[in-house]
């Protein structure tokens, strides 16, 4: 199993380590972490984030796309404002300027010599992140992403697994099976697997209060799973349990038809909190699922608060002698 964080090649998070390679060195190695899940900003730069470390890549995601792949200009135009804004968001104006986006994101991570990809399953409109009443199913979710998969199949190499993230909007949430298999059998990449975020899942059940709650109801729902909960090759740990602002946030009654992203980002972080857990229930997940990759995703303001989390979680776990 290969221990990880999360990271990003944008300039806030270059600066965390004074844009040295050292420094980034010396912190993996103080926390016996065997190298970096990265999302790709912008392209790949060797000299810092050096090939060594490259084990995962985390895609670029849209919260919100469904309308953009089913070309619904009425709806783009209603929450975008302009064709315009549409074209910055995407890419371009058509399905294949934004396949272009993620296609260039792959060789990225292709030739940083990753070992996985993954992809966020889900969508939302920018009014539904508050109001909850989505527009499109689970299945409607599913099916699309297999489109969009299997454009982007011929340029994913075959040695490279590409694990489908869940989240708790509509798409892969992992409490349906027959969803979660039509995904998994849909797609013509067929190296493929799970990415088990385990605070997304906590946010699919509002009424988790603690730690064991939210193990158990983790564990329950891999297990139901059945045989395809052998998919699930990766871990990102963490834990949310914000069923009690869920509640107060879907009782609110006047709802507003657009919402600025400072607005989208807190409402967001509130309800996914990535904070690490702090008890050893959260050690019954690793020994169940036995991922390839374990991955400490968390949010975090600077690096002393990343450090701090990360040593809080890793501190309950038995995964090896820590030099913390």
């Amino acid at each position: 199993m290969l221990q990880l964080v999360n990271i990003s090649n944008y300039t806030t998070d270059n600066e965390l380590f004074g844009n040295s390679p050292e420094r980034l060195q010396a912190f993996l190695s103080r926390y016996n972490l065997d190298g970096l899940e990265m999302m790709f900003c912008s392209p790949w730069d060797a000299k810092f984030h050096k090939r060594e470390w490259m084990q995962g890549c985390h895609l670029r995601f849209w919260p919100w796309w469904l309308d953009f792949w089913r070309g619904d200009q009425e709806v783009l135009l209603r929450q975008f404002g302009s064709q315009e804004s549409i074209n910055e968001c995407y890419g371009g104006p058509t399905r294949e300027a934004w396949l272009a986006i993620y296609r260039d994101n792959i060789r990225s991570a292709q030739q940083a010599g990753v070992k996985y990809l993954v992809l966020h399953v889900s969508h939302t409109r920018v009014s539904e992140l508050f109001n909850w009443n989505f527009s499109a199913t689970s299945r409607e979710v599913i099916e699309a992403t297999i489109e969009v998969v299997n454009a982007l199949a011929p340029e994913i190499p075959q040695d490279i697994t590409l694990l489908f993230e869940n989240l708790w909007w509509p798409g892969l949430t992992l409490t349906d099976a027959n969803l979660t298999a039509m995904l998994l059998e849909g797609v013509s990449h067929r190296n493929i697997g799970i990415m088990l975020d385990t605070g997304h899942l906590m946010n699919t059940n509002p009424d988790l209060t603690t730690e064991a709650e939210g193990v158990s109801y983790i564990l329950n729902t891999i297990k139901n799973l059945g045989s395809y909960a052998q998919y699930v090759k990766g871990i990102h740990l963490n834990k949310s349990l914000s069923g009690k602002y869920v509640r107060s946030s879907q009782n609110v009654q006047n709802f507003k038809d657009n919402y600025d992203m400072e607005e989208v980002m807190n409402h967001v972080l509130k309800i996914d909190e990535h904070r690490p857990f702090t008890t050893s229930a959260a050690q019954r997940i690793i020994d169940f699922v036995r991922p390839e990759f374990l991955v400490h995703e968390f949010i975090y303001r600077n690096r002393a608060e990343w450090e701090q989390k990360l040593v809080r979680q890793q501190k309950v776990l038995t995964l090896r002698k820590m030099a913390i």
